[in-house]
């Protein structure tokens, strides 16, 4: 029985999926719905016939961009990977992602590893079904700092996946909450850590130190003095040492090593150093089978992250009348402020797209929580979204020109594209979306611009 769902099942996701694009409802995640409804064993079954397992990425923020990384080094080094690359990150969106990669009437995926992102919460889902070999903890952060525990709860889901995982665990060291899971790896598995050199610790607050900032108790520029004396940090297999332009030095096992980066912000530059912890790991283990991936070593490392490209929609720039359209996704305070502060606005008009559906959070009271004053001289082009209103009324509180507010969104965003809210239509643009303005605008532009099609709806 199992053999013949394993037949049936890809073919019914990729009718799924075909009936779904043709209606026009391009949700990514439905065809994996359909068949972990008719087959509840299917995603266990299928990735447990890999021979290098399942890689396992979660935490609140970065976790495309990251996924997309481990991925991209991976193949660099000649594995066949599967991965989830939409940011459908429920065990629906892995399942629909299966189908897709599978063949019409075949029981076997094409792959060595499984790279793939996983919501927090829905990472418990899955690490029932089946156990992770690697695993990646990138941070904890809530993302609405109203709501009680939220972000306690979250250290607690993770550390189902950290006692979940059979092989190598990797964690955060600069996360406390993130460190402390070293204490629940199971027996038989390792913890491997990535980190940040002191003099960029300053960028990177943690949760509490955001609170203790919000609440007028922290003191920013005594902040990396203040965490390393305060713990006594264990030694990081990758260190993130210096950042400068589309520069970048880590540190290997403390040997410094300088390479070129795509990726845009220092937030994502952190989570290179993330990536090559956990391939190192997974390389040095995949090598006593295939000694030429012994090739791969350090300098090729390098190499491999110099040519990652962003995740769609996450510091994604798409060309459109000749001029650069980058889309910056934000769902929390402290996303936010990262990407505020890794950004020249000068350089650029800027859009802010703010929606509240389910999938980006209902409350947006968080937004009250990022610090806007970079906006203060130049104002911002438009701002639209269902929360246009709100995002506006923000930003006059910290004394923003919001020069455009609507809440049509598709029709606010081509005109944005097209030069109309500025001087010269071919000065790069920018816009901060949440998830699923985010989406809306990025199929605005497949209408008037070459966009991947990465799965998610015409």
């Amino acid at each position: 029985m199992a053999l013949l769902l394993d037949a049936l099942m890809p073919a019914v996701g990729k009718l799924v999926r075909a009936v779904s694009r043709a209606l026009h409802h391009g949700g990514s995640a439905l065809p994996g719905k359909v068949v972990e409804t008719l087959d509840p064993g299917f995603l266990a079954r299928t990735l447990g016939k890999l021979p290098y397992g399942v890689v396992l990425i979660s935490g609140t923020n970065g976790k495309t961009t990251t996924t997309r990384m481990v991925s991209s080094m991976l193949r660099d080094a000649g594995l066949r990977v599967f991965t989830n690359p939409t940011g459908s990150n429920f065990t629906r969106g892995v399942v629909a992602a299966l189908v897709q990669k599978m063949p019409v009437f075949g029981a076997k995926l094409d792959a060595d590893i499984a790279v793939l992102e996983l919501d927090e919460a829905y990472a418990v889902h899955f690490v029932k079904q089946i156990s992770p070999r690697y695993s990646l903890l990138l941070n904890v952060m809530r993302d609405q700092l109203d709501r009680f525990g939220e972000i306690d709860t979250t250290a607690k889901l993770l550390s189902n996946v950290a006692r979940a995982t059979k092989r190598v665990v990797v964690l955060n060291r600069e996360d406390p909450r993130i460190l402390a899971l070293a204490d629940v790896i199971s027996s038989g598995a390792s913890v491997r850590y990535f980190g940040l050199d002191d003099s960029l610790k300053s960028m990177f607050p943690t949760d509490d130190d955001l609170h203790n900032d919000l609440s007028g108790d922290f003191n920013g520029d005594s902040r990396s003095d203040s965490r390393s004396d305060s713990r006594n940090l264990p030694q990081a297999d990758v260190v993130l040492a210096k950042v400068d332009g589309n520069k970048a030095d880590f540190l290997i096992d403390g040997n410094r090593k300088t390479t070129s980066v795509k990726l845009r912000g220092v937030y994502n530059v952190f989570n290179a150093a993330a990536a090559a912890t956990v391939v190192r790991a997974i390389l040095a283990d995949a090598a006593k089978k295939d000694a030429s991936l012994t090739k791969f070593n350090d300098d090729a490392l390098m190499e491999a992250i110099s040519r990652v490209t962003p995740a769609f929609g996450r510091g994604e720039i798409i060309e459109v009348n000749g001029a650069a359209v980058e889309l910056v996704l934000v769902k929390n305070p402290i996303g936010f402020r990262l990407a505020l502060a890794s950004d020249n606005v000068q350089n650029h008009d800027t859009m802010i797209a703010i929606c509240d559906e389910y999938a980006d959070g209902r409350d947006m009271s968080w937004l009250w929580d990022v610090d806007f004053t970079c906006f203060s001289g130049t104002g911002v082009a438009c701002v639209s979204g269902t929360r246009a209103w709100d995002m506006a009324l923000r930003l006059q509180y910290d004394k923003v020109a919001s020069r455009n507010v609507n809440t049509n969104l598709e029709e606010d965003a081509k005109a944005f594209v097209n030069g109309d809210f500025s001087s010269n239509a071919k000065n790069a643009k920018r816009i901060y979306c949440t998830y699923t303005a985010m989406l809306r605008v990025r199929a605005m532009l497949g209408q008037i611009a070459s966009v991947k099609d990465v799965g998610v709806g015409k």
